[in-house]
């Protein structure tokens, strides 16, 4: 049985580098194939110790981290991101950002991503956020390092009660596995209203 709870101040920053171990091997993976650094990584995690509003949670393994899932305060992010929900007249200190969740391979299919997004969006209704929002990378069909067999989470997300927002992308760089140089890749912005 995987327990899966809410990770807070010095239980943070004994699981900084585990959590960083673990984002550099699943985003290594399709579709992300984020080629990353472990003491860029430490200092991000780092992040949820120190931001108020934050939210990690950790999913072990007979005390191992195998998942890890994290939530912020979309003030806490540029104010490029408050840009499109605005535009729908949702407050920037409405909405709870989820930067991403992940997990093993060997974990997935358990449940354990409903648990990471049922923390997630009790703590949004706990700092009284009326969105939970996040992104998710758009990768071409034709991309040459798709798996053959890979698939989305679009399904995982709807039957969650998100969307995708029309026509709202955010950009992040990062290099890819292989690559030399970093390269911009766009993720498609979700959202559900609690």
């Amino acid at each position: 049985m995987v327990d899966v709870h809410v990770l807070h101040g010095d239980q943070i920053t004994a699981h900084v580098g585990g959590v960083a171990a673990l984002r550099l091997a699943v985003f290594r993976d399709w579709p992300y194939l984020y080629d990353g650094q472990l003491d860029y990584e430490r200092q991000y995690v780092a992040t949820y110790r120190d931001t108020p509003g934050s939210l990690l949670v950790g999913a072990f393994d007979l005390g191992r981290l195998v998942g890890a899932s994290t939530s912020t305060p979309l003030e806490e992010l540029s104010a490029e991101f408050a840009a499109p929900f605005s535009a729908l007249g949702i407050a920037r200190n409405q909405v709870l950002w989820g930067p991403e969740s992940v997990l093993l391979p060997a974990y997935r299919g358990q449940g354990i991503g409903h648990r990471f997004f049922d923390f997630r969006e009790g703590h949004a209704r706990s700092l009284g956020r009326s969105h939970v929002a996040f992104a998710s990378i758009l990768r071409p069909d034709s991309h040459p390092a798709r798996p053959p067999n890979a698939r989305t989470n679009d399904a995982f997300w709807a039957g969650r009660g998100y969307a995708p927002m029309p026509g709202v992308r955010v950009e992040f760089a990062w290099r890819d596995v292989g690559d030399t140089e970093e390269t911009v890749k766009p993720l498609q912005v979700w959202l559900k209203a609690l």
